[in-house]
């Protein structure tokens, strides 16, 4: 009994500390949608900023939302020139590296990860990470 209740103990320390790790990217990242800032992108960084942002005028931005649960909507340019919604997940791996997984058909690839570089409230920087 004495070491069921140190394990539990333990168990939920770790929770704990996982959570609060977690906590800075999830509030930043998750529930936003974050389109393409390109003319931010220098040396293969990529530059997003949140869709309230205000964008110099362009032919069309590519973009995502991360979905809390692990659901990713990415938003790419369709033939019409409209946004095209693809679906896929997303894996936090550590701190500042999320696993991306595409379903069948969606173009880029389908695997992919992503290292953040730097991310707060209005500026997200990643560099994609191919397999």
């Amino acid at each position: 009994m004495k070491y069921a209740s140190l394990l539990c103990l333990l168990c939920l320390t770790f929770m704990a500390v996982t959570c609060k790790k977690n906590d800075k990217l999830a509030t930043q990242l998750v529930g936003k949608t974050w389109l393409h800032s390109f003319e931010e992108d220098s040396d293969g960084i990529w530059a997003y900023r949140p869709n309230t942002y205000d964008f110099p005028p362009s032919r069309g931005r590519t973009g995502f939302t991360l979905e809390p649960g692990g659901v990713i909507k990415r938003y790419e340019i369709a033939p019409t020139d409209g946004l095209q919604e693809e679906e896929g997940t997303w894996e936090q791996l550590e701190k500042n590296l999320v696993q991306v997984r595409m379903e069948e058909g969606s173009n880029p690839p389908l695997e992919y990860k992503i290292r953040i570089v730097q991310s707060s409230d209005s500026l997200l920087k990643v560099q994609r990470i191919e397999y």
